[in-house]
């Protein structure tokens, strides 16, 4: 079930391409998630976000996960290719999605990595 009050999210995109970014970016705006759209030639990053997506590829998820230790990767792609996901999941992900990109499914995202690192915090 997903929280019923309207929490306000960040979200870093890394490394994803234009129009999937756009696309993911579009939709997390319509669960009151602020997105920052970061490539790995940057030196700003978004500070502290609650969640970063990323392309499954072994080039940019193993850089963004040492990058982010303490916040939970998802892996996007356009294709949901199991190989991929499974690789992605093996390699510490912490889930993932394919577009086209579905509000309930991203709030659900949304909303149970907050909760999980809240535990976290709180133990």
């Amino acid at each position: 079930m997903l929280d019923s009050k309207k929490t306000n999210y960040k979200a870093t995109l890394f490394g994803l391409e234009g129009v999937l970014s756009n696309a993911l970016s579009d939709a997390l705006s319509r669960c009151n998630c602020f997105t920052f759209n970061q490539t790995q030639d940057q030196d700003r990053e978004h500070p502290h976000p609650d969640i970063v997506f990323c392309s499954p590829s072994p080039d940019v998820l193993k850089p963004v996960l040492q990058r982010f230790k303490h916040t939970p990767v998802v892996v996007v792609s356009r294709l949901p290719e199991v190989d991929g996901w499974l690789d992605a999941l093996e390699a510490g992900a912490a889930d993932y999605c394919a577009a086209p990109f579905e509000t309930t499914q991203l709030r659900w995202l949304l909303d149970t990595h907050a909760r999980a690192r809240k535990a976290l915090a709180a133990a």
